[in-house]
């Protein structure tokens, strides 16, 4: 029992296993009741498992529920440690998820360079988060080791926060990115050959090579897989110094990540849909990263801004570039909802 209650990474043992815990759980229903309900389905419409595409519908619905169970992690947070970290952990939360859905664009943009059917998408986007899951946590224990040994880090993490947010606001269309050049590519090269066409579902095949013996391949599947990992590093450079300017706290930091992404493949076939639509959200973004290393300078200079603060400005920034968004293209056509 006392195990239970020593601090670890700065809050009690338990509150980690009970973190632990939800996150196994919800992987676990991914993996277990929902593809058993994919498969009932692809039987009762007659097609392969495989081939069954997530529709807009279901793909919206099944984020509704992952954004219900991290605002009630969050509830339980406010309960369990205060308003001040239940706020940080909503502010961390919206901040991440924002961020998480602007990477949708480059995810889909990977698919698209890869030529991976939609069909396939869900498998990589289950191992990437998975990935994502383990270097976020090594980033953000990193991170942690850096501010809690060298205060001066954080007016690094403020004026990085401040040029980036004024490079995205000044910024043109960025350029689409040379997939066969890439740098998670070239490293692969240098272990397996890489196969030209796809094998199912798998991420490693078997080819005869220029004698006919049979050779371990990597199929384009683990390409998209290893390059939306290496894209998710660069995201993370962005999202980890901002939620450190919101709170300290590794539990904050790391359950407010890992909430915001773990609903991302289920939100990602509605929005890979209808991305389009949200023009407005990454000069949102860019503002909210903005405030968010100017307050990193006004903390040191006059004192942390009321959390509260912290919450309604990030919001406010955010939902408004998400109503201005779907304002300007209301007349946009709708994709089907099925």
């Amino acid at each position: 029992m006392d195990a239970l209650m020593t601090p670890w990474l700065g809050q009690p043992t338990w509150m980690w296993l009970v973190f632990i815990t939800l996150v196994v759980a919800l992987l676990a229903f991914d993996l277990g009741i929902l593809d058993r309900l994919r498969r009932r389905r692809a039987d009762a419409a007659g097609v392969a498992v495989e081939d069954q595409v997530i529709g807009i519908g279901s793909s919206l619905k099944l984020s509704a529920f992952y954004i219900a169970v991290a605002l009630a992690f969050g509830g339980w947070v406010w309960a369990t440690l205060g308003p001040a970290s239940g706020m940080a952990y909503l502010t961390g939360f919206a901040l991440e998820k924002a961020l998480a859905l602007d990477n949708v664009f480059v995810i889909s943009v990977i698919f698209a360079s890869f030529a991976i059917p939609r069909h396939l998408q869900h498998r990589v986007l289950f191992w990437g988060i998975l990935g994502v899951i383990i270097l976020r946590g090594l980033m953000i224990g990193l991170g942690t080791a850096l501010v809690t040994q060298f205060d001066w880090i954080m007016w690094i993490f403020g004026a990085f926060l401040l040029l980036t947010g004024v490079k995205l606001l000044r910024g043109g269309d960025e350029e689409t990115p040379d997939m066969a050049n890439h740098p998670a590519v070239r490293f692969l090269r240098r272990f397996v050959p890489i196969s030209p066409k796809l094998d199912g579902q798998k991420f490693l095949t078997r080819l005869p090579d220029a004698t006919g013996r049979l050779r371990l391949h990597a199929t384009p599947l683990l390409l998209a897989l290893l390059v939306v990992e290496f894209a998710d590093v660069i995201f993370a450079v962005d999202s980890i110094p901002a939620i450190f300017a919101i709170t300290q706290d590794p539990f904050i930091v790391y359950t407010s990540n890992i909430f915001a992404i773990l609903g991302l493949r289920a939100l990602y076939f509605a929005l890979a849909a209808m991305v389009h639509r949200f023009e407005a959200l990454k000069p949102a973004l860019a503002l909210v990263l903005v405030f968010i290393g100017a307050k990193i300078f006004y903390a040191q200079f006059f004192g942390k801004v009321d959390p509260a603060i912290s919450l309604t400005v990030t919001l406010g920034i955010l939902g408004g570039g998400v109503l201005l968004s779907l304002w300007r293209t209301r007349n946009d056509p709708t994709p089907d909802a099925s």
